[in-house]
């Protein structure tokens, strides 16, 4: 597998980046500077489990709407997790965010529009929401109480479990490291992230950081 700090560099549609859409996994939540140890978190567990994350931040900067770029990704994935451990008052102006909250709605009404295209359910897109402890969700969005969230305290010590222990259920797990020792090799992520962060002063291509996190999980499945 190649260095994702050095030498070629490999993006999605080629090489080991190559996209399956039964293995694809779309990563909601948010992308500030706050949140990164849990969003890293969610990444480096999805590719041990052997799935791809896709994002909101893989297309980079284009003449597509963001929104489209978000649902191609989506709807190109059979899987996604959704955040929304954020959903509340932030700063002085009290503003929450609500960029989850409408990507999730964009995958319940994938899974609709599979159904009603009579594709099997076993085919049709799933999701894991991950909510705060204490149902607390259900003050902001009370429609969800059918549904069974994963409440988290929002670190990712707890993050790590929750999406393995979720993608360990899924139908094309073949594998699944053990999640102490996914815990561990996070640092090492962290590590590599911060590397690639310095040599691309301050923002990393998606694929440069899916790949940094292949190598990782590589290591753990030796």
């Amino acid at each position: 597998m190649p260095n994702p700090a050095s030498g070629p560099r490999q993006h999605f549609g080629v090489g080991s980046l190559s996209l399956q859409r039964k293995t694809s996994v779309f990563i909601n939540c948010p992308f500030d500077e706050q949140f990164a140890p849990v969003f890293d978190a969610i990444v480096l567990a999805t590719v041990c489990c052997g799935f791809t994350p896709r994002s909101a931040l893989e297309s980079g900067s284009t003449s597509i709407p963001r929104m489209e770029r978000i649902t191609r990704a989506l709807f190109s994935s059979k899987y996604s997790i959704h955040d929304f451990s954020r959903c509340r008052g932030e700063n002085q102006e009290n503003f929450a965010r609500f960029n989850m909250p409408l990507e999730f709605g964009i995958a319940m009404a994938q899974r609709f529009i599979e159904a009603e295209k009579g594709v099997d359910e076993r085919d049709r897109h799933d999701w894991l929401l991950l909510v705060p402890g204490g149902h607390q969700y259900k003050k902001f969005v009370s429609d969800l109480s059918g549904y069974d969230p994963k409440e988290y305290d929002g670190s990712k010590e707890k993050v790590v479990p929750a999406v393995m222990l979720w993608l360990s259920t899924r139908l094309e797990t073949e594998f699944v490291p053990d999640t102490k020792a996914v815990l561990t090799a996070l640092k090492d992520f962290e590590q590599k992230k911060a590397e690639l962060l310095d040599k691309w002063v301050g923002e990393v291509p998606w694929a440069d950081l899916v790949l940094a996190a292949k190598e990782v999980a590589r290591q753990i499945a030796l």
